[in-house]
């Protein structure tokens, strides 16, 4: 191996050569494969958590939802159970409907959200007050931002409700008061929910008793160790309820964290591909460096010198690009990540608007990276580089010594 790695340093030292410019362009080129993926995964990995950080803050982590159209009985002792199950920092009876919406001339039809007059702070914990108050006062509603710019709505309008029509039955239209304004950060629900008291909702539904639902909210949502634990003593608190099923938090969302991960996945595969041209370009340099140094590994070989040596130092001299490619590109991504909103910043001046604000609803944009996701694509890159650089070596060491020193 010493033998290997001394020639392949030897090989590697620029001398102005095709050979050496070819070398740069190889290492460069894997330089910005590596680069490249690590920082969509980063940015990738950032929105799933900024999705995960405003859904939790949102919505309920574990459900007790009544099948069939059914509405639970005796909501008020079974949310008293599982709020007393450790863990579990806040549990509401909650009944909802999609409900016609409108000020003037101008119309909605968001999802009226009915809870426990006193639970709105700690349900919708990953709200921020935009305006107003948060109190559910009778005959009040706290709506979302979107939907109020959208019927340019103010704390203290008079906004006119109406519940769906149920067979036989006929509720007239009731004049309510926006009372507060929520921002969650996200666009859908800050356009298609209304929040109000429970017994609010009830009255205007036409519903004299029962839920449509328990919502809990926990303290260790993505605990994989103690969350589930909270799940089955939730379900054991409503164990004597046929027509009940518990739903959590990632039951209920499962196709929108499943696309993240597909879209992160095949996006990171797609870029694989310029790691794959890179490493053409290593294997481009050994056969080109194995073409100017036939004399000497003939001359090798005729001092003894056996296949799998010669092998080694066109091998040893292909992992040497590849690493200082993965040197390069680790390098480019942390600086990029560590400097991306100047970036963008940058850009924007330059009349690139990669990133608006008002599109996706954030400030900037969002980036973790994972060690796992570096390791994968440090790998991955090794194994191509390797696998690149064993047919250069193969065919050097495949050389006639005697056609060899004759050239």
């Amino acid at each position: 191996m010493r033998f290997a790695l001394f020639l392949a340093l030897k090989y590697i030292r620029p001398k102005r050569s095709v050979a050496s410019a070819i070398t740069v362009v190889s290492v460069v080129g894997v330089a910005l494969g590596v680069a490249a993926v690590v920082i969509v995964r980063s940015v990738m990995t950032g929105f799933g958590d900024e999705w995960r950080a405003k859904i939790l803050g949102f919505k309920p982590h574990v459900s007790i939802v009544a099948q069939g159209g059914a509405r639970i009985r005796g909501e008020d002792s079974l949310s008293a159970a599982v709020r007393s199950i450790p863990g579990v920092v806040c549990a509401t009876a909650e009944i909802d409907s999609r409900i016609l919406f409108s000020k003037g001339d101008r119309v909605a039809a968001p999802v009226l959200v009915g809870i426990e007059e006193d639970a709105f702070d700690r349900m919708f914990d990953g709200v921020s007050r935009a305006a107003g108050s948060f109190d559910l006062e009778p005959d009040t509603l706290v709506i979302g931002l979107e939907l109020a710019r959208s019927l340019g709505l103010h704390c203290g309008d008079t906004v006119t409700v109406c519940a769906p029509p149920l067979p036989d039955e006929v509720y007239l239209p009731r004049k309510w008061k926006i009372g507060g304004i929520f921002s969650s950060g996200h666009y859908n629900y800050d356009s298609e929910y209304v929040v109000a008291g429970i017994d609010s909702a009830r009255d205007l539904l036409g519903v004299e008793e029962g839920a449509g639902s328990i919502h809990a909210k926990t303290d260790c949502p993505l605990d994989d160790a103690k969350f589930p634990a909270i799940v089955r003593a939730v379900r054991e608190a409503c164990s004597g309820r046929p027509r009940c099923r518990v739903v959590t938090w990632r039951e209920a969302d499962r196709q929108l964290f499943d696309a993240i991960a597909v879209e992160a996945n095949v996006t990171a595969l797609l870029l694989s591909m310029i790691s794959l041209v890179a490493l053409f370009c290593v294997m481009n340099t050994l056969l080109v460096i194995s073409v100017q140094k036939t004399p000497e590994i003939g001359l090798l070989k005729a001092l003894g010198f056996g296949k799998r040596k010669i092998m080694g130092v066109f091998m040893v001299h292909g992992a040497m690009q590849c690493a200082a490619g993965i040197a390069l590109g680790l390098l480019a991504s942390w600086a990029v990540l560590s400097n991306l909103q100047a970036i963008i910043a940058w850009l924007a001046r330059m009349g690139m608007e990669v990133f608006p604000p008002a599109v996706y609803g954030l400030s900037e944009i969002p980036h973790r990276a994972v060690a796992s996701d570096i390791a994968w694509t440090v790998g991955t890159i090794c194994v191509f580089g390797l696998a690149a650089s064993f047919i250069p070596a193969l065919a050097a060491a495949s050389k006639d010594p005697v056609k060899a020193l004759g050239e």
